[in-house]
């Protein structure tokens, strides 16, 4: 249609015209076609979604991220027997762990064989990816650090009133939350394949890597 327009366009020429210039009449109106008709084709354009690390992390690594730092949140519960006491409505929250947290429990030695299973089984591990063992390394040197505070509470003794009881009620009270907020972080970090970096713990996390 382009080509017919732009016919339309020229001046009118006459026969005389037309015989004196057999070829360019023969060849011109076909070119004018043949490049009119022909548009260039458009260039395809690929769309790659990427995660924010630039690749995506396989679903096993982050079910087996995501599954390790329950070993210090079962730990760390014990810290919270205080704020339970004083707000009972908080328990409710923590009802639908019960099942789970019995059967945890009535395994023999659980905590210790937990442990040593994600430490010797997953960490010390290469054939697991580096994501997966940084967040194994990471649950792990948290559940060291849960066992110090009970260490403490043993050698001073701070006993059932006075000051020291209120700085042994406060100090489980603070590691009881910041527990549960690492435990969250990293759960949701972990099944969104992202690599969470807990305050305190990431460093020391890494160094043993």
């Amino acid at each position: 249609m382009a080509s017919i327009h732009v016919l339309h366009g020229l001046s009118p020429t006459t026969p005389k015209t037309l015989k004196m210039m057999p070829k360019f009449h023969s060849s011109f109106p076909s070119t004018i076609a043949n490049r009119s008709l022909s548009f260039p084709k458009p260039k395809s354009r690929t769309i790659t979604c990427m995660s924010s690390s630039g690749t995506t992390t396989p679903a096993t690594d982050r079910l087996i991220s995501a599954v390790s730092y329950t070993l210090p949140f079962f730990n760390s519960l014990q810290y919270g027997r205080y704020l339970f006491f004083q707000f009972p409505k908080l328990g409710l929250l923590f009802e639908p762990l019960l099942p789970l947290l019995g059967l945890y429990r009535s395994i023999p030695y659980s905590s210790f064989v937990a442990f040593f299973a994600l430490y010797l089984g997953v960490v010390r591990n290469p054939s697991f990816s580096h994501y997966v063992r940084f967040n194994a390394m990471q649950a792990v040197t948290l559940d060291v650090l849960l066992v110090l505070p009970l260490l403490i509470q043993r050698i001073f003794s701070p006993g059932q009133a006075g000051l020291g009881y209120k700085l042994m009620v406060w100090g489980h009270n603070g590691i009881f939350v910041f527990s549960v907020l690492c435990f969250v972080y990293g759960l949701v970090s972990s099944i969104l394949g992202r690599t969470p970096y807990l305050p305190f713990v990431a460093d020391a996390a890494g160094r043993q890597l």
